[in-house]
């Protein structure tokens, strides 16, 4: 079996365009994504969506449930997007965050039995009272009694340079994305270190973040890629998805 990448759409979140980006006018519904990666050597989930109590009411999420309009039904929890696709939840081995806010690891309870692989410098900024109250960090969401991988910069999850982890610090203290080489080509999941295109081609970042100039350096370093050929799957882009929830970026060459 060669690499595969599956994209799962876990949750959407209406918000004013300008929370996302700088004095931009305008409403926005965003997918909030999850990756299921088929390896020879394990299944791997990269982000995880929103977590299964918000399609019941934002109170989860407390005060940013007056920023965000959550559209979140029954069917798209993570779990129920993997056991669509005749995957069990607990069989996933390797679960990686790119980060830990909330729209990121709400699934990450779904699989109880994965290895969490995450930055050692996001876990501890996480961990932080200071920083997880300025950042809406919930230690309810991600601190889940997982064995838990910190990493230092980047890492070849399976020693064969398919699947790798790279830091793209920046819009929090330790993000990173995730690198996969299969068939098709070359893909890089970047989260939030570029929400969508208008981010990469205009550099217009959202009102907060850890580091803009961190931001501007992985922006380059994303042109640089895209140029010789890598595919590029922003963080929450709309017009990377189709309305039934598939992608509408081929992944297969």
């Amino acid at each position: 079996m060669s690499v595969r990448i599956h994209p799962m759409p876990c949750g959407y979140l209406e918000v004013d365009t300008s929370f996302l980006l700088k004095k931009q006018p305008g409403r926005i519904k965003i997918p909030i994504p999850s990756f299921l990666i088929e390896h020879p050597r394990g299944r791997v989930v990269f982000d995880t969506g929103l977590h299964r109590d918000l399609q019941n009411g934002p109170g989860r999420i407390g005060a940013l449930g007056e920023v965000f309009q959550i559209h979140f039904k029954a069917g798209e929890e993570l779990g129920a997007r993997l056991r669509a696709r005749q995957v069990a939840p607990e069989r996933i081995d390797y679960l990686i965050n790119s980060h830990l806010h909330f729209d990121h690891v709400g699934g990450n309870a779904d699989l109880p039995n994965a290895k969490m692989i995450v930055q050692r410098r996001e876990w501890e900024a996480a961990g932080d009272p200071e920083i997880a109250r300025r950042n809406a960090y919930n230690r309810a969401d991600f601190d889940l009694g997982h064995q838990v991988q910190q990493l230092d910069g980047e890492h070849d999850l399976f020693g064969d340079g398919s699947v790798v982890c790279i830091p793209t610090y920046g819009h929090t203290a330790g993000h990173q994305s995730l690198r996969v080489r299969h068939d098709g080509g070359e893909v890089v999941l970047t989260a939030d270190s570029c929400y969508m295109r208008k981010v990469f081609e205009e550099m217009i970042f959202p009102p907060f973040a850890d580091s803009y100039g961190a931001m501007r350096a992985v922006i380059e370093r994303f042109r640089a890629m895209e140029r010789t050929g890598t595919k590029l799957i922003f963080g929450h882009d709309p017009a990377q998805w189709h309305a039934d929830g598939s992608i509408a970026v081929p992944l297969d060459g």
